[in-house]
């Protein structure tokens, strides 16, 4: 795709959320100084707790707000014809000092929804998880816990994925849950950031980009769980599989768990191989041959 006008319109739209997002940090700081002030009234103890849940959620905004504005610039860039196509997640990525990012999004059985990746190598590491229904995010995200592994640790606790992820070149992961304070058992997804650097997980920065993804870019009633287009809900595969699971007269998770060993053994990305499904170039049997 080239650009033009509908991308002017996604950096007019980054500008519109950013000033949002700005505002409402404003406000909230607003709002713990109130807090602040009553807090040092007798018995008022409590307005301290308070006046700290807002300056979190500030930090969320003001987060949030650099994101979509580093995305706006690139963006506007684009459409000038300057530039490579932006991806949202690459704006992530380098906020967090990291080479590569992933978000990915699960349903409550903790599948795979869509993916959000900042490079090919986030991007191949998401499929592998999904491929192989192992890995960091997944666990992450099943746990409701921070993941990190190292190269050593990532082949031992994954077996299967682990070494598939350290012949990427990756070195280590790590995986946050995207959940809320008012939701403690609800799992939105994970951030997944590869080779990230010292210091970074378990950092103030780190956790206002993951609180600003969960609660601003991804559920804000002005929110885009798009990501301007950034995101991959796997519908060509989702085609294939019913295509399949037709043909051999199966269940439609029986056609994707097919589809995703075939893929594997060939060393085809899913999608492409999904792709030649769809277009009828493979075709496959009971016994997952083509």
């Amino acid at each position: 795709m080239t650009p033009g006008d509908g991308y002017a319109g996604q950096a007019a739209a980054a500008w519109q959320r950013a000033a949002a997002a700005r505002e409402r940090a404003s406000r909230a700081e607003d709002s713990a100084r109130r807090h602040d002030e009553w807090a040092r009234e007798p018995g008022r103890e409590l307005h301290e707790d308070l006046a700290a849940a807002l300056r979190t959620t500030a930090a969320c905004h003001r987060s949030s707000a650099q994101l979509q504005e580093g995305f706006a610039r690139r963006m506007t860039r684009w459409a000038q014809g300057r530039g490579a196509r932006p991806q949202f997640m690459t704006g992530v990525a380098e906020a967090c000092g990291t080479p590569s990012a992933a978000l990915t999004l699960v349903d409550s059985g903790q599948g795979q929804l869509a993916v959000a990746a900042s490079d090919e190598v986030a991007r191949a590491a998401q499929e592998l998880e999904f491929i192989l229904g192992e890995g960091p995010t997944r666990d992450a995200t099943a746990t409701g816990r921070t993941v990190v592994a190292t190269h050593t640790v990532l082949e031992e606790r994954w077996p299967c994925c682990g070494p598939a992820l350290t012949a990427l070149g990756v070195r280590e992961v790590a995986a946050v849950p995207l959940s809320t304070p008012d939701v403690s058992d609800f799992c939105l997804g994970a951030l997944a950031v590869f080779d990230p650097r010292p210091g970074l997980v378990g950092s103030q920065a780190f956790a206002e980009i993951v609180g600003a993804l969960t609660r601003t870019v991804l559920l804000d009633p002005d929110a885009d769980p798009e990501l301007y287009g950034g995101t991959d809900h796997r519908d060509v595969v989702q085609q294939a599989a019913g295509m399949v699971s037709v043909h051999i007269g199966r269940r439609v998770d029986d056609a994707l768990a097919l589809i995703k060993a075939r893929a594997f053994s060939l060393g085809m990305p899913l999608e492409t191989f999904a792709r030649g499904i769809v277009s009828g170039d493979f075709r496959l049997t009971p016994e997952g041959r083509s």
